[in-house]
């Protein structure tokens, strides 16, 4: 219930506040738009895996370097996730913006 209330004092918030996106959000946007959400999802796991399989295998040094790219990952599925679901700029008028 709690978590309700705050969801919707959030929207309320973004509908008072006009922001428009910047081109770099549009062309994150235009990218991961075309990607499904579970790939994101299965590409951080298949991250963490690799790299649990490198530090047992002594090459701890190559499981450190490619571990960081996991949340990554997974933040980007998020923020793909977010976007399908809110929509895109509500400010656009050209919907072939985002194609």
């Amino acid at each position: 219930m709690r978590m309700k209330r705050m969801t919707q004092r959030f929207h309320s918030a973004m509908r008072d506040t006009p922001v428009k996106e910047g081109p770099v959000a549009k062309a994150i946007e235009s990218v991961t738009a075309r990607l499904p959400s579970d790939l994101f999802l299965w590409a951080g796991l298949g991250v963490l895996a690799t790299s649990f399989a490198f530090s047992f295998g002594r090459k701890r040094d190559t499981a450190l370097a490619i571990e960081p790219l996991a949340p990554v990952l997974l933040l980007l599925g998020l923020y793909n996730k977010l976007v399908k679901i809110e929509g895109h700029d509500q400010e656009s008028t050209d919907p072939s913006e985002y194609r």
